[in-house]
């Protein structure tokens, strides 16, 4: 393991050390975070374990950047300090928690002898109660462990990556600063944590698998719809050789954008109700069996709870349990009960159906003659300028409901916050998705697409890009606010407007260095064609900055009607 100690492992290690060894074991290779005096002692052994430190510009940053990083690297690490820190940090974590993301939250604390005797410390809410906030974030982590005793501290870290692996959520891990240096044994850093799910059980998988391939063979319209988990929980192989099997019509969700080949011949389209286009609703709403993978039916998700689908004729794949119609099968997994149905399917003996077709075409002039940049135009237009491999990501509002239309070539990652929705959490992802790819050694582009309101919440960590030399393109929606929140209620009022900043002179400000950024701006079709057609525009490798204008009344007609669907909501509430 390049940029490790060469001695032996039976020797006693510090526990920070063993820590961080681990985490380059499962993956890691940058940790996210701030310096505090509860960490610091710990934070000097992240370039020995051959990590390297991040430094953003603040916690919650930090936390949306170590999100960004684990969705495309598997697994991220994140350094805080007590209280202060942490909780800055915190809704962070809430996110990823929501959203299946494995996190490694370590947070910097006091001794255990001040924790102990109850000291009156800085950092503190003054009252003596030192678990307070592992409480707190106890109902966001599916861990927590407070490593105070030297001869658990080994097993307690182990145990926490494995849980952050298997269950793809974050976990909290509570370093005092006089275990940081305590020796514990070495030893255990010769095997590995073992990351493999335990497998079903033998006989209930079999039933299960012979229920599923019984309504499968007999159905006439069968399809498949694949939602986050099966991306969260580690199931697209078994997810693409179902596919290439059964040769079914194949559809995604808002969430589950990019985890099918969109150039595929059974590729249907994002499906979200009413939010759909009417040949990916037509397509899934007749089908009479739907195999659903990983699903995640939040109101964004499904465009307002608007899906017209029956449970009757459903069959849902989770990563904890399977349901086949009303009958549910707890424990029964998805990854291997996809497995087996695969092993065991004999294609000849499915319907035959057509496989969907999308277009996604870019509106001719014809059609839209305008020069202004309008929400329908833009979309479909994106997909022509994205490359194979591209990382996208996109932010709560206007970007999350656009890319729905925008069609990907192979190879693209996709990170969205569909769930949680933390307006300005693209910032920090997409830094982070820039270090995970940088990390692994891949020449991938990342490219933001971010409203000019959610910028304003996170700009800073554009620092961080920069710091770290990466490839990052953003596109700034500019259309002066917050337009998820204008479709939802208020349309002109104040509380949805945003003093306009000149996005442009951004990285400058952040103290960008001389040919390493480039900034554009761009009000009509023409220039903004100009734009994404230029060579040099494409393979840039530092970042870029384009401010896109558009009209402040104009919207994606999926965030449109998702916002209408959310209005209803909010009023039967009241």
């Amino acid at each position: 393991m390049s940029g490790l100690r060469t001695e032996s492992l039976q020797e006693p290690v510090d526990v920070a050390e063993y820590l961080f060894r681990r985490l380059y074991e499962v993956g890691v290779r940058s940790v996210h975070g701030l310096p505090g005096d509860y960490n610091l002692v710990a934070l000097d052994y992240i370039k020995p374990t051959g990590l390297r430190w991040v430094g953003s510009v603040n916690e919650l940053n930090a936390g949306y950047a170590a999100d960004g990083y684990a969705r495309v690297k598997g697994i991220s690490a994140l350094v805080t300090t007590f209280g202060v820190g942490e909780l800055s940090t915190i809704n962070a974590i809430a996110g990823a928690f929501s959203e299946h993301v494995p996190v490694i939250h370590i947070v910097g604390c006091p001794s255990t002898l001040s924790q102990q005797n109850g000291m009156l410390l800085h950092h503190t809410l003054g009252n003596g109660d030192f678990n307070v906030f592992a409480n707190m974030n106890s109902e966001i982590s599916c861990d927590v462990a407070k490593l105070n005793n030297p001869a658990e501290i080994a097993n307690q870290i182990d145990h926490a990556i494995r849980k952050c692996w298997v269950r793809s959520r974050p976990v909290y891990i509570m370093l005092p600063t006089d275990m940081v240096q305590k020796k514990i044994e070495g030893g255990r850093l010769k095997i590995p944590i073992e990351l493999e799910e335990a497998p079903n059980d033998q006989e209930k998988e079999d039933y299960v698998v012979d229920v599923v391939l019984k309504y499968l063979y007999a159905a006439k319209r069968p399809v498949m719809l694949v939602d986050a988990c099966a991306i969260r929980h580690r199931a697209m192989d078994e997810t693409h050789a179902l596919l290439e099997k059964a040769n079914l019509p194949v559809f995604v969700t808002p969430m589950g954008k990019g985890a099918i080949d969109e150039t595929h011949s059974n590729y249907g389209g994002v499906y979200a109700g009413e939010g759909s286009n009417p040949e990916a609703k037509e397509n899934v709403e007749s089908s009479d069996l739907l195999l659903s993978i990983g699903a995640l039916k939040s109101d964004f998700n499904t465009a307002g709870f608007s899906y017209r689908t029956s449970q009757l004729n459903t069959i849902h794949f989770h990563s904890t349990h399977t349901i086949v119609r009303y009958s549910e099968y707890p424990g029964v997994k998805m990854r291997g009960v996809l497995r087996k149905v695969t092993e065991k399917l004999d294609s000849s003996k499915l319907a035959m159906i057509p496989s969907p077709v999308v277009e996604n075409a870019v509106p001719s002039r014809h059609e839209d003659p305008s020069p202004t940049i309008t929400q329908a135009w833009l979309w479909p237009r994106f997909g022509q300028f994205l490359r194979n491999n591209d990382i996208v990501v996109t932010d709560t509002g206007t970007a999350n409901f656009g890319i729905w239309d925008t069609k990907f070539p192979p190879g693209v990652t996709a990170l969205s916050q569909v769930l949680w929705g933390s307006i300005g959490w693209s910032v920090g992802a997409c830094q982070g998705a820039a270090l995970a790819a940088k990390d692994a050694g891949q020449d991938r582009r990342t490219i933001l697409f971010v409203g000019d309101g959610s910028l304003q919440l996170t700009v800073q960590e554009i620092s961080t890009m920069m710091r770290h030399n990466l490839q990052v393109t953003i596109f700034v929606l500019c259309n002066e606010g917050f337009t998820i929140e204008r479709f939802i209620h208020g349309m002109e009022a104040e509380y949805n407007d945003i003093v306009e900043w000149k996005f442009k002179d951004i990285p400058n400000v952040l103290g960008a260095a001389e040919g390493k950024t480039r900034t554009f701006q761009v009000y009509i079709k023409d220039e903004l064609e100009k734009l994404l057609t230029d060579k040099e525009f494409g393979t840039f490798k530092g970042l870029q900055l384009v401010e896109v204008h558009v009209g402040k009344h104009d919207a994606p007609k999926a965030l449109v009607l998702t916002a209408q669907a959310s209005a209803r909501t909010n009023k039967k509430d009241d």
